[in-house]
């Protein structure tokens, strides 16, 4: 029987969706047999696959295309997203560099100036470099000298890039063309830089083979890449990433490596000493999170949360680096440090208080000069530069209004106003609070809610609810043209600071990993509850969303407590908790979920993987599934898997679709056109079944 017949169609209610076979594979996972009856469409290159995929779009577009409002989204969808967007400018050599964005472009351009204001003209356009759009600039960095700029390139969305290298006065590009390049970053250093990559791999599992053994390499311009020297890799650990920076005055090398997205252990080497022709440990891995921020003269500062879960800056002498050595310059603070630029020098900190930024600025001695004085809830960022700045341009942004780009003086302190946004809306008609709701276990969690002003609590707005909850990221104010509309339409967008992330600190993320991943989902649903308790919406007004991990609490959360939602649109998630491990980088997740392969871990795991927890019988809500063909970082198996399961096990009148986007990834350098396609879809399908209308 083929995998696709005519005869295998199911019906439920007024749509139809394909029906794949089932076949017989079983996983003993220590003793407990588990079977996976849609093992077959991991093979993202299979004509089976293939035809499964067009036939699920098919279904998905044909009911999208029955939602009378469809067209007057998009239109509005345009309207808000046709402004002008730009950045902050960073001065490299004799020259400012920003990007913008004149409305719609696909992707931003990237101008320069040789003054911040000046008249502009064009560097790199990502627009040019490819027909569609889908080609998109990611890392680029500029030589001390600021002769020569580094720049990557993904395309479709993938998380494999190429580096080119551009000569600054001529804007010509060079010879230079290096490929297979991964979670890295280019670090210069005299006449060349340091990248990491993969070996070549092969053409059709380029997507989802796991990659292991990744290699630091050292590329002098205008040798080709066979030639680059080979600086580091660790023959006996496979599955360790590796990144060497260069500290500013280029004198000392920082090798990064780690087990997998949470811990690592820093490596130097001073190239002032010729006797060191090899890496030196500095910190010792895995348990904590060091970083080095810079070298003040022969000693090194670095962030670290290193018996201090909020983290502080210590400075650590290379001679002498043992714990009891070294000295703390910034001490643990309540609040939870984010980050620590420097610039001027100056030492920059960014912390969060209850999830919105504030900024400190101290001497490399530890001496505080000031508070950073913000405009109000929200997040800064843009607080690094070189020791000779005199200046930065930062920005700031909040739930209601888009990111505003700010003058900083080092030296007094003062932020001044240098580009706003000329948006087509009012940010004043909007407003967002914060809100705090217990836990299931009693914690206090915070929440932002963002909508028009004047909302009343009467039991029916519609609400969607966002959430990540994972791998130590917060959960900040930003803005998107996207969650506006919804808000334009009488929708709240709510933000839930769920524990997994760093708002609070290590605590709050070790909250959220591993066995206490339950947390994260008890978190999200004891919002929901809240919003409903407080009269603030009710369970057929609710939509929740979230894409990566955050798709993961989406699957989680729906099939944990299907009758507190109406909507459910998990994008890009992880819903195969027990084989995510076997594909791309997903390895690098199991110091933050565990992994099947071991027996303790298994036993909660299986409790919760979205793809092993839908029962047949069941009620789900309204669902749209939304994946991409080259998303390599969660293959798109996971969504595939889980959308099939949920089609066969859904008994309810709600519709479950899923979006398979091509030429797209994960989400990064994603074109305008696409996002916006993207957003109308989804919100017509959120507020058709919230029983919204424009």
């Amino acid at each position: 029987m083929s995998l696709m017949t005519m005869e295998g169609i199911a019906q439920q209610k007024n749509w139809q969706y394909p029906v794949a076979k089932k076949v017989d594979t079983v996983d003993d996972y220590h003793g407990t047999r588990i079977p996976d009856p849609y093992r077959w469409l991991e093979d993202d290159h299979s004509a089976e696959t293939k035809a499964w995929v067009d036939a699920e779009n098919k279904v998905t577009q044909d009911y999208l295309a029955t939602i009378p409002f469809r067209a007057s989204v998009k239109k509005r969808l345009e309207e808000l997203w046709n402004y002008p967007k730009t950045g902050a400018p960073v001065k490299h050599g004799n020259y400012y560099y920003f990007f913008k964005n004149d409305g719609l472009q696909n992707q931003a351009v990237l101008y320069r100036s040789t003054t911040p204001d000046g008249t502009p003209e064009v560097f790199i356009d990502p627009n040019k470099l490819s027909a569609s759009g889908t080609t998109a600039l990611g890392t680029l960095t500029f030589s001390k000298d600021g002769k020569y700029a580094a720049y990557l390139i993904a395309k479709a969305g993938s998380d494999w890039q190429e580096a080119y290298v551009m000569d600054v006065a001529t804007r010509q590009l060079l010879s230079d063309k290096l490929e297979w390049i991964k979670f890295s970053g280019l670090s210069w250093r005299g006449d060349g830089f340091y990248y990491s990559r993969y070996d070549k791999p092969d053409e059709q599992s380029k997507l989802s083979k796991k990659n292991e053994f990744q290699k630091v390499y050292f590329h002098k311009i205008g040798q080709p890449q066979e030639q680059d020297e080979l600086i580091y890799v660790d023959k006996d650990h496979p599955l360790r990433n590796a990144t060497v920076g260069v500290t500013e005055d280029e004198r000392f090398l920082i090798l990064s490596t780690s087990e997998g997205t949470s811990g690592r252990e820093i490596w130097y080497r001073d190239m002032q000493n010729p006797a060191q022709t090899s890496f030196s440990l500095l910190v010792k891995g895995f348990a904590n999170e060091p970083s080095v921020i810079d070298n003040d003269g022969g000693k090194l500062l670095v962030l670290t949360n290193h018996q201090a879960p909020n983290y502080k800056v210590v400075l650590i002498d290379p001679a002498n680096p043992a714990e009891s050595n070294w000295k703390v310059i910034v001490p643990e603070k309540k609040e939870v440090l984010q980050n620590v630029g420097d610039a001027g020098g100056k030492l920059l900190l960014s912390y969060l208080k209850d999830a919105s930024t504030r900024v400190y600025q101290y001497d490399y001695s530890g001496r505080l000069e000031h508070e950073v004085k913000l405009p109000g809830i929200g997040t800064a960022g843009g607080f690094n530069g070189r020791k000779e700045d005199q200046e930065l341009f930062v920005t700031y942004t909040s739930f209601v209004a888009p990111p505003t780009v700010y003058r900083y003086d080092i030296k007094t302190g003062k932020m001044s106003l240098f580009n706003k946004a000329a948006v087509k809306f009012n940010p004043d008609d909007y407003e967002t609070k914060q809100v705090f709701f217990t836990s299931k276990d009693g914690t206090k969690v915070p929440m932002f809610l963002s909508s028009r002003k004047g909302m009343k609590n009467n039991g029916n707005n519609p609400v969607l609810i966002y959430g990540y909850g994972g791998f130590n990221i917060a959960q900040t104010p930003g803005f998107s043209v996207s969650n506006l509309y919804f808000m334009e339409q009488g929708g709240t967008y709510a933000v839930v600071a769920l524990r997994g992330g760093s708002e609070y600190g290590e605590a709050w993320h070790k909250a959220g990993m591993k066995e206490k991943k339950q947390n994260v989902f008890d978190d999200f649903i004891g919002a929901a509850e809240y919003l409903v308790k407080t009269k603030y919406t009710n369970p057929a007004k609710i939509a929740i969303r979230g894409g990566s991990n955050g798709g993961l609490l989406i699957g989680a959360c729906m099939t944990q407590r299907p009758e507190l939602f109406k909507v459910a649109l998990p994008a890009v998630g992880v819903m195969d908790m027990l084989r995510f491990q076997k594909f791309t980088i997903g390895w690098a997740w199991a110091v933050e979920y565990g992994s099947s392969d071991n027996a303790e871990d298994f036993k909660y795991l299986v409790k919760y993987s979205p793809l092993h927890n839908l029962k047949k019988g069941v009620a789900y809500p309204a669902t749209m599934v939304t994946t991409a063909d080259h998303d390599d970082r969660v293959v798109p198996a996971h969504s595939f898997k889980f959308a099939a399961t949920l089609q066969e096990s859904n008994a309810g009148p709600n519709p479950v679709l899923i979006r398979i986007e091509t030429q797209a990834g994960h989400g990064a350098g994603k074109p305008t056109s696409k996002l916006i396609e993207e957003a109308t879809d989804m919100w017509s399908f959120t507020m058709y079944n919230l029983g919204m209308k424009p």
